[in-house]
């Protein structure tokens, strides 16, 4: 146990943190959802995370990403690990530096427990839920997070079995309503919340 997961054990039962080493999470995009969430995952014991995403970190994505400026040009995924690895260095960080689609998503997602939804194209919004729910996997998405004033207008809303959506559900990332630190971080931490609580709950059902 690192210095880190021995600061959590003040926090987190210990036989929890041990059933969280063998939870596998999936997280399709590591912008500003995915970024996020992972690191608030990692923050709360979860060490096993496979992170899948195509882009590299641009100036414009560290308004709201979990990213510095020296990280910029890099892959998204690479350096979203190193900055996971910065916290907790014994979490097992899987890197997929590719796009998410049909032919590749249970090949990426396949071994996981729960899939986090954290693109921002709704084809592949919809693919992820389409693919990944019937496997019987908890399925966390979001929808509607931008702009400012969020946090009155927040919900979980749960719409199938397995199925989590966060955010207000409607006001969309464009020229009005850009995406936000605030708002996004929010959203993303609503996302690591129902995972977190997920797994908890299932471990208090195995534990009685």
């Amino acid at each position: 146990m690192n210095r880190f997961e021995e600061g959590l054990g003040r926090y987190l039962d210990t036989g929890f943190l041990a059933y969280l080493r063998g939870v596998r999470v999936g997280i399709a995009g590591a912008g500003g959802l995915g970024s996020n969430c992972a690191m608030h995952l990692v923050r709360s014991g979860f060490t096993d995370l496979v992170l899948a995403d195509a882009d590299t970190v641009e100036p414009s994505n560290l308004n709201r990403q979990h990213f510095t400026l020296a990280q910029v040009g890099r892959p998204k995924v690479q350096a979203l690990r190193d900055n996971l690895l910065a916290v907790n260095p014994d979490a097992a960080v899987t890197v997929h530096h590719a796009r998410v689609h049909a032919g590749n998503m249970s090949a990426l997602f396949g071994a996981c427990q729960a899939v986090v939804e954290a693109v921002d194209d709704p084809r592949t919004k919809k693919l992820i839920v389409e693919t990944m729910l019937p496997t019987g996997r908890l399925v966390v998405g979001a929808s509607g997070l931008g702009g400012a004033g969020c946090a009155m207008r927040m919900r979980v809303n749960r719409p199938l079995a397995g199925l989590v959506i966060v955010g207000d559900m409607s006001t969309p990332c464009d020229a009005g309503t850009p995406p936000l630190s605030p708002g996004v971080g929010m959203a993303a931490a609503m996302q690591a919340d129902v995972i977190l609580h997920h797994f908890l709950n299932l471990y208090m059902e195995n534990s009685s």
